[in-house]
């Protein structure tokens, strides 16, 4: 692999990194935002359980879920792939052995994603109490509101390095 090839996907890879900390901002803004409007009137009305609406605002939820998810694993593909070859053609041992321990942190995320998924899906068959509706959307904020802080931990480590091959 070439130093242009390797300046390529490094740029690329910053890049993504960029795009998917900001549709993961936007994903916890929906999250918020639907916990923080089931206060008012016209949100209960949206997010009630059982109505037809609710489904509307949760589908339009997993969409956004699922266009992340997507991103997150094709970024993944890249990093596993083409990034860890330039990183062992051209980086030395320390900072090969610091991205393959990113790249272990990979599967976490991944889990993490599925979980919210499975959350949706939960949300989605409108088999839920309104208590347990209510109380569940509050945990899928929280798991979002984390998972977010977790992605750009780790997208800030995998800049470092991405930054150091760069050099």
């Amino acid at each position: 692999m070439g130093t242009e090839e390797v300046i390529a996907i490094i740029d690329r890879i910053i890049e993504e990194h960029k795009t998917l900390s900001q549709r993961l901002q936007d994903f916890e803004q929906v999250a918020n935002g639907a916990e923080a409007l089931t206060g008012f009137a016209k949100a209960s009305e949206l997010f009630a359980p059982g109505r037809f609406e609710e489904g509307e605002g949760l589908k339009a939820f997993k969409q956004l879920l699922d266009t992340i998810t997507e991103g997150i694993h094709a970024h993944f593909g890249r990093e596993e792939g083409a990034l860890l070859t330039a990183v062992e053609e051209h980086g030395d041992r320390e900072t090969s052995s610091t991205l393959h321990s990113l790249l272990v942190k990979h599967k976490e995320l991944n889990d993490r994603l599925a979980h919210s998924n499975d959350d949706v899906a939960k949300l989605l068959d409108g088999g839920l109490s309104s208590q347990i509706w209510h109380a569940y959307t509050q945990d899928m904020r929280a798991y979002v509101v984390h998972t977010r802080q977790l992605f750009e931990t780790h997208v800030a480590s995998e800049s470092g390095i991405v930054a150091h091959v760069a050099q």
